[in-house]
C-alpha cells in the first residue's frame, strides 16, 4: 500500500519537518477509542450489565479489527518472530480464555469447543531469546477461528444479559471472570499489535481504523529535573473500584530520596547519539546477558529502525515512515540499560533507569490522579493515534509522558507485595514472573487501555523483550534492590516444612511447635529464662515461639537450606512456596512471622547450621533445650543424648518429641534406641531414654502423645503422633 504523499518525502538527518495529521482520521471522528476500565462500584445490577456489555464489545470487536491489518491468510500462520506463536494463535487465544475462565467460575457448565480451547490455551513466555518454539501445531483455518469467536461473542453477551448477578462485583464474584477476560484481551490487543509490527511488511496492510497519524518535528533537548524526596504508599485492596491483577494488591511502602529524572522520554534523536558513537559495539556498556543478546541478534541499532539509502526510517505497525526524531525511542531493557551506561560515561553522573518506586514518586510529584481510570491528557488508550507522538506533546507537571506514549523500562524486577495472593481461577498470571528476570514497565503506551492505563498496573517482561516500550533515565546514587524475596520455593521438603510450621491448621490439629512450647511453659517458672536452644529447628517456628518467653534463642539445624529460610523470616521477609495439589498442579502459598504474630520477637532469635551429634563448645549454658522430631533422624542418637546435659544449666529443662520412626536410611540399625526385641523382650525408645538420661535428668511427667499433620498434596496428609517427654537436669 502506498504511503500518504506527506510521508514519502526524503528527510535529512536529523528530521526538522513537521507532519500535519489528517482531520478526517478515525481519531477525529471518535471511532477507535477504547473505553476506560469501568468503576465496579455499580449502583444497581441493570447498570452493571449495561456497562459490562459495552466494555466487552468495545474490546472484543476492536481486537478483531486489528487482525484485519493482515494482508492474507498466510500472514496468520507465518511467525512474526521465532520466539512466539503465529498470529492465528493470538486470534483464537483471547476467545478461548473467556471460555476456560467462565468454566472455572461456573458461569457456564461445559466447553464450547474442547479442541480449540486446548489448542489456544497457553501462550509462550520464552526463557531466553534463543529458546525457539519448534513444536508443530495443526492450526485451524482462519474462517473456523472467526466462527468460533462469533460463538464466544454471542455466549458472553448472553451471560452478561441473563446470568444471575449479585453486587458487589469484586474479586470473589463469579462475574470477575468476565472482566478478567476483557482485560486479558486488552493486554493481547497491545502484544498482538507489537507482533504485527514485527511481521514482514508484505504480510500487513494499512487499514482505515489503524492508519498512522504522524506528527513530528525537531526533538527537544532533554534535561534532568529534580524530584524531591518523598514517600510511596501502594495499598490496593479487594475493595478497590477498578479491576486489578493479583500482583497489584497488597501493601507496599517506601521512602524515596531526592533524585533527578529526565524531563522527556529518550527520543530517537537522543538515542541516535548512542548509535552514532557505536554504542552497540562497545561491550563496556552492556551487561553479560546484554552482550549475549547482542551476539545473538547482531543488533547495531534499535530493532524498529531501518537504515535505508535515502535516510533512516522507522517501522511502525503497518508501514515504514521517515524517522520521526522527536518520537520516543523503542528498545528493550538491554538497550535502555546500555544507553544509561554510555550516558554516565559522557556526563560523569550516575545515570540509570528509574526504579518502580521512583516512577511512583515522579507520578505523585507531577500531580497525576491515581483515582482516575486513565490520565485525561496523555497518548494512551488510542485517544490520539495508533502510534507514538512527540516526546514534548503531553505535559504532566514539569515533565512529559509520565503516563502514556510508550511504556518505560524500570530497574525493578517484579516482585509480590505483602499479602500477595493468586486468584483461584488464574494462578499463573504473575507467579512465573517472580524470578528476578522480568523487569517492570510503567506508564502505558498509546494502545494501553483498561487496567493497563491505571497507575496501579504492574506488567513485567524479560530484558530482551520488545513492547511499545522506551525509557526515561534518572540521576541517582541510591542502590537498586528488590524490596522482598520474589521467587517461589519449589523444593518439596522446604515447602512442606514451611507449610507445616507456618501454614494452615488441618483437621483441627493446632501448630505442633506452639503445642510443644505450651506443654513446656508451666515448667519455665522452675528455671531461669535467659537462653533457650532449639536443636533440629528446621524453618524455625519453635525457635520463634520460645522467644516469647526467653531473652535469647538459638536455632540449630543440619540443613543449611532450612537455616536460610528461618533467617529470612527473622529478617521480616515473606517467604513464598508451592505445594503440590495433584499431579503437576501446585498451590501458591506465602508465610511470614507477621502472619503468626511472632514479628516482635524475631530480634531475640539467631540461627546456625550445626550437627546435633557434634555440637561446638559455644552452644552451652542454656536454660531450656528443645529437640523436636530429631532423635530418630540422627546418625548417633546415643551420643547426642549422652552429651546433651553438658549444654544445659543445672535445673534446666529438656523437651524431647519424636514419633520414633526408626529408619536405616537415617540411623544405622545398631544405633536405634528402641523399636526392636532385645533378649526376647520388647525394647521401646522411651525405655532407652530413661536409661540414657537417668544419670543426669529426672522425668517431670508421664509421656504424652502430641499430634501433628503434614500436607503432602491437596488430598494426602501425614497424620502422626509424637511422644513428648520433659526432663530436668539434676546432675
Amino acid at each position: 500500500m502506498q504511503l500518504d504523499s506527506a510521508l514519502t518525502k526524503t528527510y535529512p538527518h536529523p528530521s526538522k519537518t513537521s507532519l500535519t495529521p489528517q482531520d478526517d482520521s478515525p481519531w477525529q471522528q471518535g471511532k477507535l477509542r477504547l473505553h476506560p476500565t469501568p468503576n465496579l462500584h455499580f449502583e444497581d445490577i441493570s447498570t452493571a450489565r449495561q456497562v459490562l456489555r459495552e466494555y466487552f464489545l468495545n474490546s472484543f470487536d476492536l481486537y478483531e479489527s486489528l487482525f484485519d491489518c493482515l494482508r492474507n491468510e498466510e500472514a496468520f500462520y507465518v511467525k512474526p518472530i521465532s520466539l512466539r506463536h503465529p498470529l492465528i494463535f493470538y486470534f483464537g487465544h483471547t476467545a478461548t480464555f473467556f471460555i476456560n475462565k467462565l468454566l472455572l467460575s461456573k458461569l457456564i457448565p461445559e466447553q464450547l469447543n474442547p479442541h480449540l480451547e486446548s489448542l489456544f490455551a497457553v501462550g509462550v513466555d520464552e526463557m531466553s531469546w534463543d529458546d525457539l518454539d519448534e513444536q508443530n501445531y495443526d492450526w485451524p483455518e482462519v474462517s473456523e477461528v472467526k466462527e468460533y469467536r462469533h460463538q464466544v461473542r454471542a455466549l458472553v453477551l448472553k451471560i452478561i444479559e441473563n446470568a444471575p448477578l449479585q453486587l458487589p462485583l469484586d474479586w470473589n464474584n463469579p462475574w470477575w471472570s468476565i472482566i478478567m477476560g476483557i482485560e486479558h484481551e486488552r493486554i493481547h490487543l497491545e502484544t498482538s499489535s507489537v507482533l504485527i509490527r514485527q511481521h514482514q511488511r508484505h504480510f500487513v496492510q494499512n487499514h482505515p481504523l489503524w492508519r498512522a497519524r504522524v506528527l513530528t518535528g525537531p526533538a527537544p533537548e532533554n534535561q534532568l529535573l529534580t524530584v524531591p524526596a518523598g514517600s510511596v504508599r501502594l495499598d490496593k485492596t479487594l475493595a478497590d473500584p477498578f479491576y486489578g491483577w493479583d500482583n497489584e494488591y497488597g501493601l507496599h511502602e517506601a521512602e524515596i530520596n531526592e533524585f533527578q529524572a529526565s524531563q522527556f522520554l529518550v527520543s530517537n534523536q537522543e538515542f541516535f547519539g548512542f548509535v552514532e558513537a557505536a554504542g552497540y559495539q562497545q561491550p563496556e556498556y552492556w551487561s553479560e546477558e546484554g552482550k549475549a543478546w547482542l551476539a545473538f541478534s547482531e543488533a547495531r541499532h534499535p530493532t524498529f529502525w531501518r537504515n535505508r539509502h535515502d535516510g533512516w526510517q522507522l517501522r511502525i505497525m503497518l508501514e515504514e515512515i521517515p524517522m520521526p526524531w522527536d518520537w520516543p525511542v523503542e528498545v528493550n531493557y538491554h538497550e535502555a540499560k546500555a544507553f544509561c551506561h554510555w550516558k554516565s560515561a559522557q556526563t560523569g553522573e550516575s545515570i540509570r533507569l528509574p526504579t518502580e518506586d521512583e516512577w511512583y514518586r515522579l507520578y505523585d510529584h507531577v500531580g497525576l490522579n491515581p483515582n482516575l481510570p486513565m490520565p485525561p491528557e496523555a497518548n494512551i488508550a488510542l485517544q490520539h493515534a495508533p502510534n507514538p507522538c512527540p516526546v514534548h506533546q503531553f505535559q504532566q507537571g514539569e515533565f512529559y509522558d509520565v503516563q502514556g506514549n510508550v511504556w518505560q523500562w524500570t530497574e525493578t524486577a517484579i516482585y509480590p507485595f505483602e499479602s500477595f495472593q493468586v486468584h483461584p481461577i488464574y494462578d499463573d498470571f504473575s507467579t512465573p514472573t517472580f524470578d528476578g528476570r522480568h523487569h517492570l514497565i510503567k506508564g502505558g503506551s498509546w494502545i494501553s487501555a483498561g487496567n493497563e492505563a491505571l497507575s496501579s498496573a504492574r506488567y513485567a517482561f524479560r530484558a530482551h523483550f520488545f513492547q511499545h516500550a522506551g525509557f526515561r533515565y534518572v540521576a541517582a546514587a541510591d542502590e537498586v534492590s528488590t524490596p522482598y524475596r520474589s521467587q517461589y520455593e519449589t523444593d518439596q521438603l522446604i515447602s512442606q516444612y514451611l507449610e507445616f510450621q507456618y501454614g494452615a491448621e488441618y483437621f483441627g490439629v493446632p501448630s505442633f511447635a506452639r503445642s510443644l512450647v505450651s506443654l513446656a511453659q508451666p515448667y519455665f517458672a522452675q528455671t531461669a529464662m535467659h537462653k533457650a536452644l532449639d536443636i533440629g529447628c528446621a524453618t524455625g517456628r519453635a525457635s520463634f515461639e520460645l522467644a516469647r518467653y526467653f531473652d535469647q534463642v538459638t536455632g540449630l539445624d543440619f540443613s543449611a537450606r532450612f537455616i536460610q529460610q528461618a533467617g529470612m523470616l527473622a529478617q521480616a521477609e515473606t517467604l513464598r512456596y508451592t505445594l503440590p495439589v495433584e499431579g503437576e498442579l501446585v498451590e501458591y502459598k506465602a508465610c511470614s512471622l507477621k502472619d503468626v504474630g511472632l514479628e516482635q520477637v524475631a530480634s531475640k532469635v539467631e540461627f546456625y547450621q550445626a550437627d546435633a551429634c557434634n555440637l561446638k563448645p559455644v552452644y552451652q549454658d542454656y536454660d531450656f533445650i528443645l529437640a523436636a522430631n530429631l532423635i530418630d533422624r540422627l546418625h548417633h542418637p546415643k551420643a547426642f543424648l549422652n552429651q546433651i546435659h553438658q549444654r544445659l544449666n543445672m535445673g534446666g529443662i529438656l523437651l524431647l518429641a519424636s514419633p520414633y520412626t526408626w529408619l536405616e536410611e537415617h540411623t544405622a540399625r545398631c544405633e536405634w534406641l528402641g523399636g526392636f526385641k532385645q533378649d526376647g523382650e520388647t525394647r521401646t525408645t522411651f525405655d532407652a531414654l530413661k536409661a540414657l538420661l537417668s544419670p543426669h535428668f529426672e522425668l517431670l511427667a508421664a509421656p504424652i502423645d502430641v499430634p501433628f499433620v503434614i500436607q503432602e498434596t491437596a488430598r494426602k496428609y501425614q497424620h502422626s503422633l509424637a511422644q513428648v517427654t520433659l526432663w530436668r537436669r539434676v546432675g
